[in-house]
């Protein structure tokens, strides 16, 4: 609970994914400290950051979600204030939109918390099914993927100044990355509405700062999966990395649904990515993986891929020559 005010309530709903009969959401209570993600002030930008890491969460709240068709279920916060909701239901295929995102609400099921709760109390969600016509879907990292954030940087500096005292408005995007995404979310036919995962280690504080930045670069909307601090803080070597727990879930919720799996060579994109294919045979369409400024790392992912043939691998310098690949081998039109 906040020191300085009583600030009032909100529920951020992560965008997620599910099917036609597995309603898969995710979100946090929190009490709402006003982040402004247009300031470009160097003092607000050092004090959105403390907030965000320091949230004051909504811990072993009920919460109500309500769908379009006036169909409820309830779920409760953890000590975390985190929720996961992981439901069988029926028919939420019918309730999506063209584009197979599935809107809904999520409330605070008992208002007697005292408390100031924002937007009335319907904070929106969106899931995302996707359709029967799309061919594959695509994971992709963020950092050094998509958004420039220098994460291979000596002691991560770059990473540092970039997460917290850039505003997301200012962030870059890498050349042409939005394009390229764009043609592969239209794939070969140009109107086939395949799925996009934007699956990042970084934690979920982030999420609302990288929600901002993916709207505002034109990224196809997609669901966007996250890892919790304490997942960060407490690695556990004999544990897969949280990216490869998602991926694999991604591909255990849609058994006929290939993917094409982007990263960038900098970290260890290439051996989760390569093990997901061992482990999964003939789900996989093809790796990409961005270029880095350091000979010492692409040498390694050559070596590593130099006999390599059990799914297409590219390492690429632009995402002209990944758009080129891409229409190669019949991905886009």
């Amino acid at each position: 609970m906040s020191i300085f005010t009583n600030d009032p309530l909100q529920i951020i709903v992560f965008q997620s994914y599910g099917t036609n009969n597995h309603f898969y959401a995710r979100g946090r209570a929190l009490e709402d400290e006003n982040i402004n993600l247009e300031s470009n002030n160097f003092f607000r930008l050092l004090i959105n950051t403390w907030k965000r890491f320091e949230s004051d969460e909504i811990k072993n709240t009920s919460l109500t979600i309500t769908f379009p068709n006036n169909f409820t279920i309830t779920t409760k916060t953890d000590e975390n204030g985190y929720f996961v909701v992981d439901e069988k239901i029926e028919g939420l295929s019918d309730l999506a939109n063209s584009e197979g995102w599935l809107h809904f609400t999520v409330s605070f099921t008992n208002e007697h918390v005292g408390r100031k709760i924002n937007l009335k109390n319907k904070f929106p969600g969106e899931l995302l099914i996707p359709k029967q016509t799309a061919e594959f879907g695509v994971a992709s990292d963020i950092d050094d993927t998509i958004l420039h954030t220098g994460v291979i940087s000596k002691l991560k500096w770059k990473l540092l100044i970039n997460t917290f005292f850039r505003a997301p408005f200012k962030r870059k995007a890498l050349k042409g990355s939005s394009d390229f995404y764009s043609l592969l979310h239209l794939g070969k036919s140009g109107k086939n509405a395949n799925p996009i995962f934007y699956v990042s280690h970084s934690p979920w504080n982030l999420y609302r700062y990288l929600e901002y930045f993916l709207k505002k670069n034109s990224f196809p909307k997609g669901a966007i999966l996250l890892r919790t601090l304490k997942n960060m803080m407490h690695k556990n070597k004999a544990e897969k990395p949280q990216k490869q727990k998602e991926i694999i879930n991604i591909l255990k919720t849609y058994p006929n649904l290939p993917l094409i799996l982007i990263g960038d060579a900098g970290e260890h994109d290439a051996d989760i990515y390569m093990e997901i294919v061992k482990n999964h045979p003939e789900r996989i369409k093809a790796i990409f993986l961005r270029s880095v400024k350091s000979e010492r790392r692409i040498l390694r992912i050559k070596n590593l891929i130099e006999n390599y043939t059990e799914v297409p691998f590219f390492i690429v310098d632009s995402s002209e020559e990944a758009i080129q690949i891409a229409k190669e081998h019949h991905f886009i039109a």
